[in-house]
């Protein structure tokens, strides 16, 4: 059997390792082409070309790369091609991964699945009707998508969600991390403001004024920031002028665990809108989430948005327990009086925590040996 696998970020490639590696298990004579990370090379990937080359975000960067961009597209279209695979699985990477499916339906009948469904539910629900005439099956990560990618004309098979696999702090990693840094029975609180630039920039002197607050009203509190790799030195910079200094962590230097030491440590958290929301229900950590763009993408995206909350704890539980202040409401005072009353009274949150970690597939069968199958199963 032959799989062509494309991922272009390290999300992309830790999906993908787990994937092979069911396929492996279940179908012995597999044999992977494409391009992938460290993870996938690990399971046997031979990579066209390095997976960096094709992880960029945002239009201003791609349009600055396009030349390139396309190239490598049209590379590994016909690489594609020239394999001749059972099955081609693209990873997330929308820009890059349909661009290559399209080239290869208009040239060959080769079997195409896309692995991560768009949010259509979110927003710019077209784009399932616009995949649909080069993708054959779509592998999603949340239990809500099937219908959404069905009614375009696509096989969708709900696989589940890596993070119910991810490892969890203990509580001999809990205590070890509040005596490391003396925070003893204080109440702790975790601020996650985002791993791009442009987050952290918006968000750090809301979250600051945020953190003022909190103190004046909890004197005991203690706060831990993680800060991502990509924006360590600006998160340091900036957090050196607040009134209330956090503990900085850099996971990049200290490793993983601290960061998930802190998570299942913290008492409550105030985050960015985004998957961290998960992370959190893993470690059963409430929360607060705030997000702001923008006065253009606020108006844009506003227009645009199908669902009435963000927060995928929210959406999988199908509650709406966790609080957000999103766009014009990411105001510091209201902020700061949720993660108050999160605080006092945690337990609803906790259950839509649990609820939505069953749903994700927590207990059952990984999602990238059920991805593994469900490709399978496609190709009978």
């Amino acid at each position: 059997m032959r799989v062509f696998v494309i991922a272009g970020e390290a999300s992309g490639d830790k999906l993908g390792a787990a994937m092979m590696m069911g396929l492996r298990k279940h179908a012995a004579d597999a044999q992977f082409e494409g391009i992938g990370g460290d993870r996938m090379i690990a399971e046997g990937l031979q990579s066209l070309f390095p997976m960096d080359e094709i992880s960029i975000m945002g239009i201003t960067e791609i349009l600055s790369q396009y030349r390139a961009l396309k190239a490598r597209i049209r590379q590994t279209a016909d690489a594609v091609i020239a394999a001749k695979p059972d099955v081609l699985i693209t990873i997330d990477l929308p820009e890059f991964s349909l661009r290559v499916a399209k080239l290869v339906k208009a040239q060959s009948d080769i079997r195409t699945v896309h692995y991560v469904a768009p949010t259509v539910w979110a927003w710019r629900p077209g784009r399932a009707k616009k995949m649909a005439a080069h993708i054959d099956q779509v592998l999603a990560l949340l239990p809500f998508e099937p219908p959404y990618m069905e009614a375009a004309g696509m096989r969708c098979d709900f696989v589940g969600h890596p993070v119910v696999t991810d490892p969890v702090a203990t509580p001999d990693d809990v205590a070890d991390f509040r005596d490391q840094y003396a925070i003893g029975e204080a109440p702790l609180a975790l601020i996650l403001p985002g791993s791009r630039r442009s987050e952290i920039n918006r968000l750090l002197p809301v979250f600051a004024e945020v953190v003022s607050r909190l103190r004046s009203e909890h004197p005991q509190m203690r706060f831990v920031l993680p800060a991502a790799q990509n924006v360590a030195p600006a998160v340091e910079e900036a957090v050196a002028t607040w009134p209330v200094r956090p503990i900085l962590l850099n996971p990049a230097k200290d490793g993983p665990s601290i960061k998930r030491a802190a998570f299942a440590a913290a008492d409550v958290a105030l985050a960015a809108s985004g998957t961290v929301s998960l992370e959190l229900a893993a470690a059963r950590t409430p929360m607060v989430i705030a997000y702001d763009m923008n006065w253009l993408s606020r108006q844009i995206i506003g227009r645009m948005l199908r669902v009435d909350t963000v927060t995928l704890v929210n959406l999988v539980s199908e509650t709406r327990v966790i609080p957000e202040f999103i766009g014009a409401n990411c105001i510091p005072g209201p902020i700061a009086q949720a993660v108050s009353a999160v605080l006092d009274a945690p337990d609803q949150q906790r259950e839509a925590m649990d609820l939505t970690m069953e749903r994700l597939g927590k207990g059952g069968m990984p999602p990238g040996e059920r991805a593994a199958l469900a490709v399978l199963d496609g190709l009978k």
